[in-house]
């Protein structure tokens, strides 16, 4: 097993040089105990920079829409959204109901809603609800604000209240201002990298957290809810948040999705997760970086990060994000 991790150590640390990153880490859990654990590099890219550790909190960037997704699995399981088939008309009162007509619940948590925003804020629909793919941020927005609307506090305080205290996380959390643990972003690998940090508590880019606790987050939901031994999060939230609600696209293009985690059902062209991976696995992903990995099948949990935007590079991010999931799935079989 050691020489097999180390492969997966060799690739980490191959494409941490690749892309200019200056930190990188992994932790793998497998039966809820840490089988591999791999820290390199420093918290930036200056001279004297502090050396990335356990405690190092990197920023996960998009891949905070797992949190945001368990919100939202919470308000359906609670019953403040009624289904996923509910119109989008009958909780934006505000928005064009015409722009919005056909549009649900569903479609803004899969990426399948059609909709866009121009700099200016404006909304336009570039393809029919349903009918095809994109990712973009305006759903994001949109179910940001419907979860601070049904519950009257911003989904980062729902999550803390629920998740967060109960399991004891500490180094977990949505900063607005600099700490030594904080992992610097590499933007530019030929400029200085700098804190991404919002100015509140929101869906701001500045959810920060250990490697192993974003494992941990991960392990939450390999479990169902459970996390020392206690029922933290019912197991009905957890399965609304990790099963497949994607609509039938009528092809085998398009990734399908839970509530923002990316899922494996059958094998699709744009699919994030790779071809040997098992069915039922699911994955979230940011821009800088991080990938959390999980595999019910083989009890399975893989926690990796780095700090530069845009890792890969053109159009091959598909292909080294299937690539790792699918050494990972290499190596840690059944």
């Amino acid at each position: 097993m050691k020489l097999e991790s180390d492969k997966l150590i060799s690739y980490v640390e191959e494409i941490k040089e690749r892309n200019h990153s200056s930190a990188a880490s992994i932790v793998a859990m497998q039966n809820n105990k840490i089988v591999l654990e791999h820290y390199s590099g420093f918290h930036s890219n200056l001279e004297g920079s502090l050396p990335v550790s356990e405690t190092s909190m990197f920023n996960i960037a998009s891949a905070r829409k797992s949190y945001l997704g368990l919100a939202i699995a919470y308000a359906l399981y609670e019953g403040k959204i009624k289904s996923l088939d509910d119109k989008v008309t009958d909780y934006f009162e505000s928005l064009n109901k015409e722009l919005l007509a056909g549009t649900t619940i569903r479609h803004l948590v899969t990426h399948s809603h059609g909709l866009n925003e121009r700099e200016d804020g404006t909304i336009y629909r570039e393809f029919a609800p349903g009918s095809g793919w994109a990712y973009r941020g305006v759903n994001i927005t949109m179910m940001t604000e419907l979860i601070h609307k049904l519950y009257d506090k911003s989904f980062p305080e729902i999550i803390q209240e629920r998740v967060f205290l109960p399991v004891g996380f500490t180094h977990t959390a949505w900063v607005t201002e600099p700490t030594e643990k904080l992992v610097k972003v590499v933007d530019d690998p030929q400029k200085p990298a700098l804190f991404k940090l919002g100015s509140s508590t929101g869906y701001d880019s500045n959810l920060h957290t250990s490697t192993r606790e974003f494992a941990l987050w991960g392990e939450l939901h390999l479990n169902n809810g459970v996390m020392n031994g206690k029922q933290i999060v019912p197991k009905e939230v957890i399965q609304l948040a990790t099963q497949v609600h994607s609509p039938d696209f009528g092809e085998k293009e398009f990734p399908q999705h839970g509530l923002f985690w990316y899922v494996k059902d059958s094998s699709t062209l744009k699919s994030e997760i790779g071809e040997r991976v098992p069915k039922g696995s699911y994955q979230i992903l940011g821009v800088t970086g991080p990938t959390l990995l999980v595999i019910p099948e083989y009890q399975m949990v893989v926690a990796k990060m780095y700090n530069k935007r845009y890792n890969y590079g053109g159009n091959n991010y598909l292909h080294y994000l299937r690539e790792f999931s699918n050494i990972v799935a290499d190596i840690f079989k059944a």
